[in-house]
């Protein structure tokens, strides 16, 4: 037969087992948390430095191309709002416009053979080259630990610690809509 004392014990030790599931699925959720802003964290230095460069491409750009005033403001106006972005969600936006308003400066760049002969400008496009290089691994990375931890707080039990722990989902890093749509070839 079974005795209290028997029953006492196994009740405590499931209650301590219950403890221990929930203390290591916090303990998870906060790892997983903690990885999504590293990565988070790694792209933003990249991007950052990224603003840098454009704020010296748009300088030497200046002395060369007066009459693309337009394309320079954009580019200006589009890196400002870059780095005023405070949420993730914000610098998505923010980051997209640049991207677009950079992509129209250098094809104004192009426009102009002894702007795009010059040494400083050569190394200036070879740079910002390199930094969308490792933005766009960056992006990926803080994209998977975002996966990763938006899967966990969605999964049973780590759902109930989540909610009740005030966890919540992470947005991913998007191209912009011209970004995913085919590229076309032009000869």
């Amino acid at each position: 037969m079974i005795t209290t004392a028997v029953l006492v014990f196994l009740a405590l030790f499931l209650f301590l087992l219950l403890v221990l599931l929930v203390v290591s699925t916090y303990n998870g959720l906060v790892s997983r948390c903690g990885a999504v802003d590293s990565a988070w964290a790694q792209a933003d230095a990249q991007l950052r430095r990224r603003h840098d460069l454009v704020s010296i491409l748009v300088e030497t750009m200046e002395g060369h191309a007066v009459h693309e005033r337009q394309a320079l403001e954009a580019v200006a106006a589009a890196r400002s709002q870059a780095v005023g972005a405070r949420t993730p969600a914000d610098q998505v936006t923010a980051e997209n416009l640049l991207s677009g308003a950079l992509r129209s400066l250098l094809a104004v760049a192009e426009a102009h053979p002894d702007l795009k002969a010059g040494r400083n400008f050569a190394k200036l496009q070879e740079e910002l080259a390199a930094t969308e290089s490792r933005i766009t691994y960056f992006r990926q990375f803080y994209n998977d630990a975002a996966l990763i931890y938006n899967n966990a707080i969605q999964m049973a039990p780590a759902n109930i610690v989540a909610t009740v722990n005030g966890f919540s989902q992470r947005e991913y890093f998007r191209a912009p809509d011209e970004e995913r749509s085919p590229v076309r070839a032009r000869f």
